[in-house]
């Protein structure tokens, strides 16, 4: 496989990020997009390199862990940038991301010892840590859990030098916990909201904090802060929410549209507005016309918000849509758990 190395210092990348936001001429934007486009595909090989070492040990805690890899989107580059001022780009740790999918909230903590132990023992192996964010412990206010690991990617190797320093994202949740992010990603494609970014209606936000409460409370974890602390309150608060419980149930399952079924990289567009969503499948050694093909497409939807494309990588097409089911539209689990919530 041909891997893309960075061809820019960290001075034009973060350059770049800042034309991306700006209001600068279309053809300043078209060289910042090639640039970023640049930095992100460069991101491809380290990686790769961190998610064989996640998907190891995931499945030494559970063997039937969904691990995927996706590089961010342009949009979601943006809107980043745009909410932090100061940030540069160069220093974004989450363009590259991998994510392991585990049965439990246990399962998720044994898989941080995992890597907690292993930092002690080889501080390199897999990557050089930089930091850890646990949002189980201390969930976010929007009400996303989960934990996240942050390494910098390192070799020895002369040839492999170049990406050394490069950050990757290591998502880690509970098959819960993954469904509740589902559905606020869902909500936002459909409503051109932000909520994933603490951006969007009040109602909603509400909503989704009060049902992470409700999962914290099965996975007898921490509540999200702000919320009621008994389950009567919660479920009182929930059932005023009827209006947008019916919203969800009318957002689910897109029509697919799949090509090159025999593929492990693979390029999802979705339209949201009419409800389709269509999978390329891309063979190993075409990663680099995949990476072109993502950009251009982004480059053509990017006054269309409820338009999304993500280029990702996963095991098999089966595991897409476990990995990614919100670009499915498929939050059935979700409204399982907040209808039997409810119910109780």
């Amino acid at each position: 496989m041909a891997w893309t190395k960075p061809e820019y210092g960290h001075h034009t990348v973060d350059k770049a990020g800042k034309t991306l936001i700006s209001t600068a001429l279309f053809e300043d934007v078209d060289r910042a997009l090639k640039i970023v486009n640049n930095w992100r595909s460069s991101h491809g090989y380290p990686l790769q390199s961190i998610k064989m070492t996640l998907t190891g040990r995931a499945r030494s805690v559970y063997a039937g862990a969904v691990v995927a890899e996706r590089r961010k989107r342009i949009p979601a580059i943006e809107l980043k940038l745009r909410q932090n001022s100061s940030m540069q780009l160069s220093k974004m740790h989450d363009i590259g991301g991998c994510r392991a999918i585990l049965a439990s909230v246990s399962q998720v903590e044994k898989l941080v010892k995992v890597y907690e132990d292993a930092v002690i023992k080889n501080p390199r192996r897999g990557g050089e840590f930089v930091k850890k964010y646990d949002y189980i412990t201390c969930p976010k206010k929007t009400g996303y859990r989960g934990v996240h690991l942050v390494y910098k990617y390192h070799s020895d190797s002369a040839a492999l030098s170049v990406y050394n320093g490069l950050r990757i994202e290591i998502q880690l949740r509970s098959r819960i916990q993954h469904q509740w992010a589902t559905a606020v990603e869902t909500v936002d494609m459909f409503t051109t909201q932000a909520l994933k970014s603490d951006m969007g209606t009040e109602r909603w936000k509400r909503f989704f904090a009060l049902a992470a409460s409700a999962f914290a409370s099965i996975e007898k974890r921490t509540l999200v802060p702000g919320t009621p602390d008994n389950i009567q309150d919660l479920r009182k608060e929930l059932n005023k929410f009827s209006h947008e419980i019916t919203l969800l149930q009318g957002f689910q399952k897109a029509t697919e549209i799949i090509e090159g079924k025999l593929s492990k990289i693979f390029l999802l567009q979705l339209d949201s507005e009419k409800r389709t969503i269509k999978t390329t499948g891309f063979a190993s050694e075409s990663l680099l016309l995949a990476q072109e093909k993502c950009l251009e497409i982004e480059k053509e939807n990017k006054d269309f918000p409820g338009r999304q494309v993500v280029l990702v990588s996963v095991e098999s097409l089966n595991a897409l849509p476990k990995a990614f089911p919100n670009f499915f539209l498929d939050i059935t689990e979700f409204l399982r758990l907040i209808q039997k919530t409810i119910a109780a």
